[in-house]
């Protein structure tokens, strides 16, 4: 089926900074409503207003699986409020047919002192089901958040994760048209976090799917597109999740920060290819390709000696791979006094799409004790045309077939 479940015409919602001015500002609206103007007044921004999703336009049909991406305060939980009808966009029109599945906010929905049971009740009741519907799926929702034993407790007692599972749950299992996902994957063990990646799957064959996430890899893995929001402005609407994606990491900032004791310094950090070629400003690296790391550093006159390591980081500067420097024997390098010139292969960067950097760290060779810790000292972006949606490092591994026996 190809009918359209979503469609969105240049919608746009501002909000006030300022909350006394935010509640006059709701009064007045609401007068000139009931008077027959329009909601938001005339589009312009009064004092202390800013736009918060600023002429947002597209559509979604069913089977479609869109990837909302873009960095904290881009718009997209306004959006996907808006599209649940939780609040009104002030210019533009949002059409939505069939019955909406929303998890957008942890706990949103639930009342704290009702049971898990209690509340599934309440939420089918929002969405129209019939209390004979509900009681031929309480045991599915109930199995697949895995809460058994905790049901019939007050949701008010559950953890974070336990109200996500709920949550997911409910939405998921009433066979929405539409299903509208705000981070949900964020909170939980990895065991959930898989089912409820293959529930995604299962019902999107048959829903128009909204989702909202800052992990890359899961956007690449369930959406069928993608768009880029920043400041409340659509900057990327791709046919598929790869453009969005990649202009995602190229805006994304990697700070650079330095600590150590001075006696250990990094003059200069560069990459290039293995074949002598510059990187472009910013440094963008196609995925397998072999590239090199220029470093310069200044230890003290009165060191005595230093190890070196390096590390490449994700954009969240979470560590990828630590790269001691060794001798060719293997023992650890050792470095004294001075400017060290270095040229250090790095091999084929295997990541996956995406920002990273390198980090240098020095230590005192005999003692140990750390000298440096130089973050972000070379940021580089990984072009991938295929994105993996499970690990940070893709190598392709030939197989061998064994002959078979008898």
């Amino acid at each position: 089926m190809s009918d359209t479940l979503i469609k969105v015409e240049g919608v746009s919602k501002k909000f006030c900074r300022s909350l006394k001015k935010s509640l006059w500002y709701g009064m007045q609206d609401l007068g000139g409503e009931l008077l027959g103007r329009q909601h938001g007044g005339n589009g312009a921004l009064r004092e202390g207003e800013f736009w918060a999703v600023s002429d947002v336009g597209f559509e979604l049909k069913r089977g479609e699986c869109l990837g909302l991406i873009g960095h904290n305060g881009a718009g997209k939980t306004t959006l996907l409020r808006m599209l649940n009808g939780l609040i009104k966009p002030d210019i533009g029109r949002i059409e939505v047919r069939g019955r909406v599945g929303a998890l957008i906010s942890l706990g949103a929905g639930f009342n704290p002192v009702l049971s898990g049971r209690e509340n599934i009740y309440v939420n089918a009741s929002v969405l129209g089901l019939s209390t004979r519907e509900l009681d031929l799926k309480m045991e599915e929702i109930i199995e697949f958040s895995e809460l058994t034993e905790f049901i019939d407790m007050p949701v008010q007692s559950y953890s974070s994760g336990m109200t996500v599972r709920l949550g997911f749950s409910i939405a998921t299992a009433l066979k929405p048209d539409i299903l509208l996902l705000d981070e949900v994957l964020a909170v939980g063990d990895i065991g959930f976090q898989i089912k409820c990646g293959n529930r995604i799957r299962e019902i999107a064959h048959d829903c128009a799917v909204i989702f909202v996430s800052h992990n890359m890899q899961y956007v690449s893995a369930f959406c069928s597109r993608a768009m880029l929001l920043g400041r409340g402005r659509v900057l990327v609407d791709g046919s598929g999740p790869a453009p969005a994606i990649q202009a995602y990491f190229g805006v994304a900032a990697t700070p650079e920060r330095v600590t150590g004791s001075g006696q250990v310094c990094v003059a200069s950090l560069s990459l290039t290819l293995a074949d002598g070629s510059a990187l472009g400003n910013p440094s963008v690296i196609d995925q397998g390709s072999h590239v090199v790391v220029k470093l310069k550093l200044a230890v003290a006159a009165d060191m005595g000696g230093v190890k070196l390591s390096l590390a490449m980081m994700d954009a969240s500067q979470n560590g990828i791979a630590s790269l001691p420097l060794v001798e060719e024997d293997g023992r650890q390098a050792w470095f004294g006094p001075g400017e060290q010139d270095l040229s250090i292969s790095l091999g084929a960067i295997e990541l996956n799409a995406g920002n990273y950097s390198i980090m240098v760290v020095a230590q005192d060779y005999g003692t140990e004790r750390t000298l440096l810790r130089h973050e972000g000292a070379a940021v580089f972006q990984v072009h991938s045309p295929n994105m993996n949606s499970v690990a940070k490092i893709i190598r392709p591994v030939r197989v061998r077939r064994l002959p078979l026996i008898g």
